[in-house]
């Protein structure tokens, strides 16, 4: 499935109404941090295809949902099931942690 772009346009569609769990990474280009756990996010989005979705939303092109969900700091990573937040990390993460955080929404 890959990696999926999320905007305010699709969110409610992609992430929302999703029926599978979804791993969104709230992100800028100009995030050194965002950078560094990019190719973490690309691999978990290859390795879960078809389970859950795993998504980018960058915060300069999509302000309404980074506001909405209260991201103050980036990366943040929200892991949604059902259209509810049931895990949110701030900052870097070990690959491991998050796909801990996707199995339990899986479940």
């Amino acid at each position: 499935m890959g990696l999926l772009e999320i905007d305010d346009n699709n969110f409610e569609a992609e992430v929302l109404n999703s029926s599978e769990p979804v791993l969104l990474d709230f992100w800028a280009p100009w995030c050194g941090p965002c950078r560094q756990i990019a190719p973490l996010v690309e691999q978990l989005a290859e390795e879960n295809g078809g389970a859950a979705k795993v998504a980018k939303l960058n915060v300069d092109d999509a302000p309404g949902a980074a506001q909405t969900y209260g991201v103050s700091s980036i990366p943040t990573l929200m892991v949604f099931k059902n259209g509810e937040v049931v895990e949110r990390f701030v900052g870097l993460q070990p690959k491991n942690r998050l796909q801990e955080a996707i199995d339990a929404a899986k479940a």
